[in-house]
C-alpha cells in the first residue's frame, strides 16, 4: 500500500530492540549493522487514492541509518 506521512509522528515508542525483532537478520544484510528498534507511533497519512487518514503507523530504526519499512497497522479514524 503506498502513503505518504503528512506531518509529524506523535507518540512514538520502541517496542523491540535487538535480537526482539524477528526481521533482524534481514534488516542487517539490505540496511547494514545497527542498533535496531523496532517502533510504532501514530500520524496523519495521505494514501494512493488522494484521502488523508490517522493511523498507526511501524517501523524499524537505526542509529545511524534512519527510518526504514514503514507499516500502517491500523486506523484511528
Amino acid at each position: 500500500m503506498y502513503f505518504e506521512i503528512c506531518g509529524e509522528i506523535a507518540d512514538a515508542e520502541t517496542f523491540a530492540v535487538g535480537a526482539a525483532i524477528r526481521d533482524l537478520r534481514q534488516l542487517r544484510k539490505v540496511y547494514g549493522p545497527g542498533r535496531w528498534r523496532k517502533r510504532k507511533g501514530i500520524a496523519e497519512v495521505r494514501l494512493a487514492d488522494g484521502i488523508i487518514r490517522v493511523v498507526e503507523l511501524h517501523w524499524y530504526e537505526a542509529t545511524g541509518i534512519g527510518k526504514k519499512e514503514f507499516k500502517i497497522k491500523r486506523f484511528l479514524d
